[in-house]
């Protein structure tokens, strides 16, 4: 079975009967939630593949998790509105168990880039097939007004990390969740020029902070780099591939943190001793793809699938060239073997895979 018919096979045989897809079946840290980020890109992975009840299955979920959450979503709003500082405990969870509740275990719970991440999914798809997804109306208005409220906290970013900062990566899922919200066409006219009007205010922040020697930070004010930089380009197009600072940003990340066909999140990361991980030289790889640089995607790719198991399963991470040696003891005290399969791995070769042609 070829890999992409593996990755297909895996994310269908493992979606939950409520259309979640769960981050991995069996790591302990993972086991029973779905992040909206994460399986906003296992769906896009099968939308391009043809699961359109898989994606139309998950779309729907994520509609009805964040739709149940519109009173909440009001409330916080309005509080904010008033003037009074939500505190971080009360926004809406980064993650759901499978049945869409909010988790009970403690997490790095405020981040705002899922959110704008499946409203950006969702229109991908949409568009794609053609159809609407039922019932999405209520959720996509909900995420919307949340991200209008709050797009400028600072927030965790995509590692669960920084909850000080406004991470770049971040604004870039905001900036194009905002966007595809107003093309899906279910806003009100007064939520649909609040949407627009912060787009607006993200990409003048982005550009007045985000970017340092022509090419993206890692968040405002700092000068580091971070492979999630990359979506900020694509798929997001905050800066798209053929803008200059697009185009710096990509050969940065590539220059510091991709390492033979790999990529590290940052140069700093201590987690399991900071690999090189599969979901990663997906995005390096798009973005190379849609460059016109199908060579260097293609190596990209390669590299991906030769890191499968001999059953043919993604890892979420590899340990073979770490940053931190002396720090991978620890996690794997803590939390067990690296997450095997990572579903949002998998959805990441399937997105390159059909960049490039490749088919199961």
């Amino acid at each position: 079975m070829s890999l992409v018919a593996h990755s297909l096979d895996v994310i269908k045989r493992l979606q939950s009967p409520t259309g979640a897809y769960p981050a991995s079946p069996t790591f302990s840290a993972y086991r029973g939630y779905s992040w909206l980020r994460d399986g906003a890109f296992v769906a896009e992975g099968v939308s391009r593949h043809g699961d359109v009840a898989g994606a139309d299955a998950f779309h729907a979920w994520c509609a009805r998790v964040v739709g149940d959450r519109a009173g909440q979503v009001d409330s916080l709003v309005s509080r904010a509105a008033r003037g009074q500082t939500v505190p971080v405990s009360e926004m809406l969870p980064t993650r759901f168990t499978l049945d869409g509740m909010d988790g009970a275990d403690e997490w790095w719970d405020f981040q705002l880039d899922g959110y704008g991440t499946w409203l950006w999914a969702l229109r991908e798809h949409s568009a794609r097939h053609g159809k609407a997804v039922p019932g999405a109306e209520k959720g996509v208005r909900a995420a919307t007004r949340y991200l209008t409220a709050f797009w400028h906290l600072p927030c965790y970013d995509w590692w669960e990390e920084h909850v000080e900062q406004r991470h770049v990566a971040t604004l870039g899922a905001i900036h194009a969740g905002l966007r595809a919200a107003v093309a899906l066409g279910v806003l009100g006219a007064a939520e649909e020029a609040a949407a627009a009007e912060a787009a607006e205010g993200v990409a003048a922040l982005v550009e007045r902070e985000g970017v340092a020697s022509g090419r993206l930070r890692k968040w405002l004010g700092g000068d580091a780099v971070d492979a999630s930089l990359l979506a900020c380009v694509v798929p997001f197009a905050l800066y798209p591939a053929g803008h200059p600072v697009g185009a710096a940003t990509v050969a940065e990340v590539e220059r510091q943190l991709a390492r033979d066909g790999g990529v590290h999140r940052y140069l700093a990361d201590t987690f399991y001793g900071g690999g090189r991980w599969v979901l990663l030289a997906g995005f390096l790889g798009w973005n190379h793809a849609a460059a016109g640089r199908p060579a260097e995607a293609r190596r990209y790719l390669d590299w991906m699938a030769a890191q499968a198991t001999p059953e043919g399963d993604l890892p979420e991470q590899v340990s073979d060239l770490l940053l931190a040696p002396d720090r991978r003891q620890e996690w794997l005290d803590r939390w067990g073997p690296v997450a095997t399969p990572l579903l949002w791995s998998h959805g990441m070769y399937l997105i390159l895979a059909d960049e490039l042609g490749v088919r199961a």
